[in-house]
């Protein structure tokens, strides 16, 4: 897919220019959208949710014929398994998320205006299990806290995002975790933003990159050829590490707050959890 130099340009000065101009969250989020519809307008906003194989069939052909006989439901059933087995007191998760836990996590990440901190969906989990008398799990822990996320969200599936801004304390964590994105680090000297915004739909290192809106719609994710599980966050580290930066906390301060500006561009698009990503 050929890319003019204006549009790139276009793109470029989207990532300076963005954080200075928008005067509100939802104003930042429809420039973003704006720029890579005009980069990209034969692709509709709501294919974004494919993020790199919106710019190639052949990936997209694959990860439907993967997505047919999924070889990673075994994994998925783990995490119902946790998800439906009772706590020791009887209850379950389903009892502390409205719906049964239905049609609930595009609404994560959260502010807490008592304790004034993002939450997230898997500090929510663990929320349940602590008000419950259970221990809560490690973040990064794939065996646990991964797995029940990645069953959690496909209740969601089809679910629109829809993350709130609303305070001015939300939005302090609004704006750290939008610096966060646009911020260069790491010995490569790459921010989020120059990748996903100022080089979407480039090819580096063989594929091309992705969109930033759209890309927190299918996490957990199964990656590679092992079907590796990542969660958003630890693929944040991932990403911190290729580009030479020591990787910070799985659900801490920062990457909560990256998770919720991150969430918030991709508001109005559905939720597919569990999938396949190269």
């Amino acid at each position: 897919m050929k890319k003019t130099v204006s549009i790139l340009f276009c793109l470029g000065a989207l990532v300076l220019a963005t954080g200075a101009q928008a005067t509100t969250p939802e104003e930042g989020r429809a420039k973003i959208v704006k720029a890579v519809q005009k980069a990209y307008p034969e692709i509709k906003f709501e294919d974004y949710v494919h993020g790199a194989m919106a710019f190639s069939p052949d990936a997209l052909a694959q990860y439907e014929a993967i997505m047919a006989f999924p070889p990673f439901d075994g994994e998925i059933e783990k995490g119902a398994k946790l998800w439906e087995t009772p706590f020791k007191n009887g209850r379950r998760y389903a009892d502390c998320f409205p719906r049964g836990g239905k049609n609930v996590a595009g609404n994560y990440p959260q502010f807490d205006r008592a304790t004034k901190k993002v939450v997230t969906f898997e500090m929510a989990l663990n929320q349940c299990r602590t008000a419950n008398g259970e221990a809560p799990y490690k973040h990064g822990d794939m065996n646990t806290m991964g797995v029940l996320t990645a069953y959690a969200r496909t209740l969601s599936d089809g679910m629109k995002m829809n993350i709130k801004v609303e305070g001015a304390d939300a939005r302090a964590a609004f704006e750290a975790g939008e610096r966060f994105f646009h911020q260069r680090r790491g010995q490569l000297n790459f921010s989020c933003a120059g990748c996903h915004l100022g080089n979407a739909g480039k090819i580096l290192r063989t594929e091309y990159l992705s969109m930033a809106p759209g890309q927190a719609t299918h996490w957990p994710a199964f990656r590679g050829g092992d079907y590796t599980l990542f969660t958003l966050q630890r693929r944040y580290a991932a990403c911190n590490q290729m580009v030479r930066f020591a990787p910070l906390e799985i659900g801490g301060e920062e990457y909560n707050n990256l998770e919720y500006y991150h969430s918030y561009l991709s508001n109005g698009l559905p939720l597919k959890a569990a999938v396949f990503r190269k």
